[in-house]
């Protein structure tokens, strides 16, 4: 299985992403984050982040797919020729799975990913008129839209988006794996949880193995 690259920049959404993700890190689908320079990048919600490496260190031949979070203030991305420079090399590859949530499809637009290409954002009208990046005449007025080897959504769909990136990349999963909890008739049984005895023995010999390390270590 191929890696899949998530692309970072300053004040990135990771909420927004962290649903696809963690698919990915339940079917064993490694992830490399980039940014621009390999620079440690602040999350929206203020966690530094150090990238596994810097766009140089991008082979195309290792991944599959790319993932943008969403932006809290776009326009710093969308002026750093360093981001764009990274996405343009995904001009005409049809094979390659873009998957773009929130206001990051500008990022796509300004790379001139979009041209031709039905999607959908997160970002309001005023600022598209401002800064028209991406062209309006593909815009699809719904929370999520895929086109080929393009996938992008409305921020709230962070759902939806991760099962249809999953399912884009091989990973046979259903459309409701995250549908929220409420609402629903639940019994004491549904929150008893087990573990294979296999995978216990594994616990417990790592649980022993440390406590008998930490003992070694004081004596």
């Amino acid at each position: 299985m191929k890696k899949a690259a998530v692309m970072l920049y300053p004040l990135f959404s990771m909420q927004e992403i962290s649903c696809t993700t963690e698919l990915f890190k339940f079917y064993d689908k490694d992830i490399v984050t980039f940014a621009a320079g390999g620079e440690p990048v602040k999350s929206e919600d203020g966690f530094t982040i150090l990238p596994d490496g810097a766009f140089e260190d991008f082979c195309r031949e290792d991944f599959d797919c790319l993932i943008l979070p969403g932006i809290w203030e776009p326009l710093p991305p969308l002026l750093d020729n360093r981001n764009i420079r990274f996405l343009e090399q995904f001009r005409g590859d049809g094979a390659f799975v873009l998957a773009a949530i929130s206001s990051s499809p500008l990022l796509l637009g300004r790379a001139g990913l979009l041209e031709g290409r039905r999607f959908t954002h997160g970002m309001n009208e005023e600022f598209l008129d401002a800064f028209p990046v991406a062209p309006r005449e593909g815009i699809v007025r719904t929370y999520l839209v895929e086109d080929g080897n393009l996938i992008t959504a409305f921020g709230g769909a962070f759902r939806e988006f991760a099962a249809a990136v999953a399912r884009k990349v091989g990973i046979d999963c259903p459309d409701g794996i995250f549908s929220p909890m409420s609402g629903k008739n639940y019994t004491e049984e549904d929150f008893i949880f087990h573990i294979p005895p296999e995978m216990m023995e594994e616990a417990r010999a790592y649980w022993d193995g440390c406590v008998k390390a930490a003992e070694d270590k004081n004596t």
